[in-house]
This record gives C-alpha cells, sequence and structure tokens, in this order.
C-alpha cells in the first residue's frame, strides 16, 4: 500500500510473483506508486475493506505521543501521502513534529498539498530519499514509523539497520504491515478476495488492474509477523513485539534501541 519486498540479499529480488534483478525492483515499485498516488487513500480502502484505518489509529496509539509541549521528533518512512503524519499530529501535543520520508514524488505532493489545506505545513516535513540510506544524521528521532511500505523495499535488513541507526537511544520503531492469516476459512476467503476482487476493482476506479495485482502479489511473499520479527531483532532492536491484528491480516511489530 504506502510508498517504499521480501529480504533483500544478492543481486535478484521480486516484483510481486516475477523475480527481478535488484536493481530493478525499485523503479517498477515507483511506477506502481506513481500510477495510484492520486488515489492513494481509495487503493487503502480496496486491499484492506477499510481496516486499514483501525489499524494505523493502533499504531498512532502506540507510538507513545507526548500531550503536552514536550519536543518529540517522529520520521515516518514511506508515507508520502501523510496518512500517519496527520495522526501523529493529532493524537500529540503542540512539540510533536514530523518528517515524512517517501522515494516517490508523487506521492510527496500529495502530502504536502494535503498538509498546506489543513494548515500543517509547519508542523510536517516532505523528504525525497530512499529508505535505504536514509538522509538524516544518527540519533535524529524519538521514534519512526512505516505502514504498508516495508514489504515495497528492496533490501529490506539494509532498511531496518538505518531506521535504528537514526533512533535515540529509548527510542522505537513501529512497522505496520500486512501479514499472514492464521484463522481457518478466513485464509481462503482472503486469498480469492485479494486475487479474484482487487485488480478488478482497480480496474473499475482506477482504469488499471496491474498496479493492485503487484500489491498482492507483494503481500503474498512478504514473511509472517514472526519471522519479521526476528528479521528486526537481527537489525540490532530489542523488546520486539508482534501483534496479530483482525485474524492476522496485518500485524504491528514494534522494537526498541536500547
Amino acid at each position: 500500500m504506502d510508498g517504499q519486498h521480501g529480504p533483500g540479499s544478492g543481486t535478484d529480488t521480486h516484483f510481486g510473483f516475477t523475480e527481478v534483478p535488484l536493481g530493478a525492483k525499485q523503479g517498477l515499485v515507483d511506477d506502481v506508486f506513481h500510477k495510484v498516488a492520486s488515489r492513494y487513500d481509495l487503493m487503502n480502502d480496496l486491499m484492506s475493506g477499510g481496516l486499514h484505518r483501525a489499524w494505523k489509529s493502533a499504531m498512532t496509539t502506540a507510538i507513545g505521543l507526548p500531550r503536552g509541549p514536550r519536543r518529540f521528533d517522529l520520521l515516518d518512512v514511506a508515507g508520502g501521502t501523510g496518512d500517519i503524519a496527520f495522526r501523529a499530529i493529532g493524537a500529540g501535543g503542540v512539540g510533536v513534529a514530523v518528517t515524512v520520508l517517501d522515494i516517490n514524488g508523487a506521492m510527496l505532493d500529495v502530502g504536502a498539498a494535503r498538509a498546506a489545506k489543513k494548515r500543517l505545513s509547519d508542523r510536517i516535513t516532505f523528504v525525497q530519499g530512499n529508505a535505504e540510506d536514509l538522509p538524516f544524521p544518527d540519533r535524529s528521532f524519538d521514534a519512526v514509523t512505516i505502514a504498508f511500505g516495508i514489504r515495497n523495499v528492496p533490501r529490506i535488513p539494509l532498511a531496518l539497520k538505518e531506521m535504528r541507526r537514526v533512533l535515540r537511544p529509548g527510542g522505537r520503531l513501529l512497522v505496520l504491515e500486512f501479514s499472514k492469516v492464521d484463522v481457518p476459512g478466513l485464509d481462503r476467503v482472503y486469498d480469492a478476495f485479494s486475487f479474484k476482487v482487487i485488480p478488478q476493482l482497480g480496474r473499475m476506479v482506477a482504469g488499471d488492474a496491474e498496479p493492485y495485482r503487484y500489491l498482492v502479489e507483494s503481500i503474498r511473499r512478504f514473511p509472517d509477523a514472526e519471522t519479521f520479527a526476528d528479521m528486526i531483532r537481527e537489525a540490532g532492536f530489542e523488546q520486539v513485539t508482534a501483534t496479530p491484528m483482525t485474524g492476522g491480516v496485518a500485524a504491528l511489530h514494534v522494537g526498541f534501541r536500547i
């Protein structure tokens, strides 16, 4: 859904179910999000049946935003349209400032226009950059979030290490991502909906089924919650937890830089 799959190493990776050269994946992903940027919220609703709103609210609560004037710097990665940023500003106090990073300029344009309309441009900064090479100094942020974007990063372990690098000691990483359905029966229903219904809805609503087909395939290739939690630990995070949501359709991962 959001901006930037699987554990990346070597010279090949996957674009959905298709194996592609590692260097080619980012351009293919960019093309997907250029196509859907203007219909991003609708896309999220189609992909999750509207449940992404509740999942994102739960993640925003888990950030631990201060309600008072204390300064709190949040980095939202692959969040170009500003969805998480706006939620964080609304949930926290006046000291909360958000930097939104996305590799896709079209997504950032949508977010910046929304921020201007909401008169929040002074509290939200939009930066174009790569999750695998974050353009920020060490220990710059109190928390880092990424919602439905980590599976689109070609080299996930590298991105996780970068997110840890820019966190201050005691800071937390929060990753919200689709996961593996763990309720018998629901998995078959969800597969049928994903592969048969979502691409057709994409064709009807956005005039193009292919971006939606890629997004469904990328979800299926992403590791289960515990496997991904191990990847977060391997990147150096501690006290890592994985909380399934809606029968495992999604999972919220939290880890700390100690």
